[in-house]
C-alpha cells in the first residue's frame, strides 16, 4: 500500500502537472470504485484543479467550488500519467476509450491523463467526490503528521493505548500516512522490537523511536524523489531492494549481517532483525511453527536447526 513516502511523491508529480488544469471528462470503469452519489460525478467536469493535499494514504485534489475528488489507492491501486499530445478528436476519443478498459478511472486534463490502475481481482481502491472542507475532514483519520508534531506529542500518542509498536506505528488514528513497509523499517532504524508493548517503553527508547520514524520517513521520500526524477512515479511498490527489513525475509541484515526474520499474520507479515531488535530472540510465526510441528525456537540459530532436521 502506497504510504507517506509515496504519497508525497505522487503528489510533488500531480502539483506539476495537473494544479491549476482544467478537469475535463472522467471516466469510471469500475462500478466498485466510486462511493458517493452526491453530488454526481459530472460535477467535477469542467473544473480547474486549485489545491492538493494528502489526507494519512489519501489523495486529495481540490477542485474549484469546493469540490474534492479523494482517491484512496489501497494496497494495489497505482497511478498513472500521460501527457497530452496533439491528436484529432476522434483518435482522443479512440485513446479515451480504450484507457478506460484497461484500469478503474481515468481522469482528463488540459494536460493529459491521470489514469488508475488496480492489480489483481479485489477491487479496494476508492473513490469519493465530496463538497466542502466539513466533508472532507471526515476522511481525516486524526493521526499526528510527524513532521508537524513535536516529541512530547509524539510520546503521548504513542502511549495513550498499550498496543505493540507495530500496531500503534500502523494505526491511522495515531500517526499518519505509516504502513505495513515504513513500520518495519522505522522500527528496524530504531532498533525496537515490533512487538514491544508502548506503556513499556523508556524515555529513550520513546526519543529513540521520534526519531527514527522522521528520518526513515525523510530518507524514503528522498529517495523516490530522487528516483522519480522530476518524471512521474511509475515504480511505487512496497518491495523495494534499498530496504532494510521489509520484504527481506532470509536476507542478511544490513546492520549486523544475521538473517532477517518474520510474523505471518492473515496477509501481511512484520520483517525484524532478531540481533538488532529482540536482543536475539525469535518471535513465534504460528504459520511456521505448524508447519514444522515442534516447539518454537527461541533464536534464529535454533530455528535453522530446526529447518535443517525436518
Amino acid at each position: 500500500m502506497p504510504e507517506l513516502p509515496d504519497i508525497v511523491i505522487y503528489l510533488e508529480a500531480l502539483e506539476q502537472r495537473i494544479l491549476n488544469q482544467t478537469l475535463g471528462r472522467v471516466q469510471i470503469a469500475s462500478p466498485f470504485l466510486l462511493r458517493t452519489a452526491t453530488p454526481p460525478l459530472t460535477t467535477a467536469e469542467g473544473k480547474r484543479v486549485v489545491a492538493l493535499r494528502r489526507l494519512g494514504k489519501r489523495i486529495c485534489i481540490g477542485l474549484e467550488d469546493d469540490l474534492w475528488l479523494v482517491l484512496h489507492l489501497m494496497i494495489a491501486g497505482r497511478l498513472h500519467w500521460k501527457e497530452a499530445t496533439t491528436v484529432s478528436s476522434r483518435n482522443r476519443a479512440r485513446a479515451q476509450s480504450k484507457a478506460s478498459k484497461f484500469g478503474l478511472a481515468a481522469f482528463h486534463f488540459t494536460s493529459g491523463t491521470l489514469s488508475l490502475t488496480e492489480a489483481g481481482t479485489q477491487r479496494r481502491a476508492s473513490l469519493h467526490l465530496i463538497q466542502g472542507e466539513n466533508e472532507l475532514q471526515r476522511f481525516d483519520p486524526g493521526g499526528l503528521e510527524i513532521f508537524e508534531t513535536d516529541l512530547d506529542q509524539f510520546a503521548s500518542a504513542l502511549i495513550s493505548e498499550n498496543h505493540t509498536l507495530k500496531r500503534s506505528l500502523t494505526d491511522p488514528r495515531l500517526f499518519s500516512g505509516i504502513g505495513n513497509a515504513y513500520s518495519d523499517e522505522i522500527l528496524w532504524h530504531a532498533q525496537l522490537s515490533p512487538i514491544a508493548m508502548t506503556q513499556k517503553l523508556s524515555a529513550g527508547e520513546v526519543e529513540r523511536l521520534f526519531n527514527s520514524t522522521r528520518e526513515t520517513l525523510t530518507k524514503w521520500t528522498d529517495l523516490l524523489r530522487a528516483e522519480a526524477g522530476g518524471g512521474f512515479p511509475e515504480k511505487v511498490t512496497a518491495f523495494r531492494p534499498e530496504m532494510a527489513v521489509h520484504g527481506k525475509y532470509g536476507t542478511a541484515c544490513p546492520r549486523c549481517g544475521n538473517k532477517v526474520q518474520r510474523i505471518r499474520y492473515a496477509s501481511n507479515e512484520t520483517n525484524y532483525c532478531p540481533t538488532c531488535q529482540t536482543g536475539g530472540k525469535l518471535l513465534a510465526d504460528r504459520a511456521l511453527s505448524r508447519l514444522l510441528r515442534a516447539d518454537w525456537p527461541r533464536t534464529a540459530e535454533e530455528l535453522e536447526d530446526v529447518k535443517r532436521d525436518q
